[in-house]
């Protein structure tokens, strides 16, 4: 198909924003209504384009109810149904949370009014996770909260809606990250051996377990850095093993300097199913490359969870070795960051020319 010509005609734009199921640069925000159907729709409306002759241009929703068009019920525009879908996840998350036990997913799509597989496409979108996913998560706060309380694991296991204890200990990663007795003292009992350095981006912590590295922070005071740790274990033994990190921190160390290829270590991830999700995601991301919130979403098979990713990068407790630095706005803006969004850019400024080719790169050594 041929480009189109350039052209300063708003119309024309939106047109071809309609065509391309895009909104293009320099359109603003606007909605299309379709005469001979009487509707009004989104640009990205994926029902088949209407012709030209038959479309008419609005500002905003007001405007084209004002015409007399009602709003289509394929693209949403108003946002009707969307709130409704949200409003029917957000009981149904109501309702996981004040059950005992899990409930089935037919009572929650009925109590919801809608079918079965209906709904748990819907609850996927929304919360980017299935429902008994979402309960699993409710049982394992129960559980952290009862065991931190000083409960007993036997009462915390019944009270938290496990059946029995076996159904904890079968998978611990999955459900709290430790066994319920560390749990309950606060990781009292396990090691958590750490080193400082100094990087080119200011302080340096690695935290390690027996498994892996289970923490790295930078660009804070040393002592801060420290207590983020200690925070996440209030009763873990926490060892100074600067000889022992040696080598994990000099790798730290020479990436943040200048990032040549992925920061491989051994690691001690715990968090939930959908975060490990996630977080494995990213580690794929190529050096010099970037995903979007979105994208990242869409390549999990979950494209309307995109704040749950966003969530889960901003938890991951491993910087660097899971590069969350390397995901962007929708728009390529550089958005929240735990180490601050100049290191963001910093770290990808630094990526970007490693991973470029050769002639680029001396290009670039003799402008500077």
């Amino acid at each position: 198909m041929p480009e189109a010509p350039l052209t300063t005609d708003p119309d024309a734009l939106r047109w071809q924003a309609v065509l391309q199921r895009d909104p293009a640069p320099g359109t603003g925000p606007f909605v299309y209504a379709v005469v001979t159907q009487g509707v009004y729709c989104r640009p990205g409306c994926p029902a088949r384009p209407p012709l030209r002759r038959n479309t008419r241009f609005f500002a905003d929703v007001a405007a084209a109810e004002a015409a007399g068009f009602r709003a289509c019920k394929r693209c949403d525009p108003k946002g009707d149904r969307a709130a409704l879908h949200a409003e029917a996840v957000r009981a149904a998350c109501a309702m996981i949370e004040a059950a005992e036990t899990m409930p089935s997913l037919a009572d929650l799509a009925a109590r919801a009014g809608y079918a079965r597989h209906h709904f748990l496409r819907l609850f996927r979108e929304i919360t980017g996770v299935t429902p008994r996913s979402y309960a699993e998560g409710v049982r394992a706060r129960r559980l952290q909260a009862a065991l931190a309380a000083g409960e007993r694991v036997a009462e915390a296991v019944a009270g938290a809606g496990f059946g029995s204890e076996s159904r904890v200990y079968e998978d611990t990663t999955k459900h709290l990250g430790m066994t319920p007795g560390a749990a309950r003292r606060g990781g009292q009992g396990e090691t958590i051996r750490i080193a400082h350095a100094e990087s080119a981006m200011g302080p340096l912590l690695v935290g390690a377990t027996e498994k892996g590295v289970c923490f790295i922070g930078f660009a804070e005071p040393p002592e801060a850095l420290e207590g983020d740790l200690r925070a996440r274990f209030p009763k873990a033994c926490i060892e100074p093993a600067d000889a022992a990190l040696a080598g994990t921190v000099r790798q730290v160390v020479a990436f943040i300097a200048e990032p040549r290829a992925a920061l491989a270590l051994p690691l001690d991830l715990r968090g939930t199913a959908f975060q490990r999700r996630v977080w494995e995601a990213l580690t794929r991301i190529p050096l010099g490359e970037t995903r979007t919130y979105g994208g990242l979403a869409a390549e999990l098979g979950q494209p309307e969870a995109v704040r749950a990713v966003a969530r889960a990068c901003a938890r991951n407790p491993v910087s660097l070795a899971v590069p969350c630095h390397r995901v962007v706005g929708a728009k390529g803006d550089l958005t929240g960051y735990r180490w601050g969004v100049p290191r963001k850019a910093a770290l990808l400024e630094a990526e970007a020319k490693a991973s470029a080719p050769a002639p680029v790169r001396a290009a670039s050594r003799r402008a500077g």
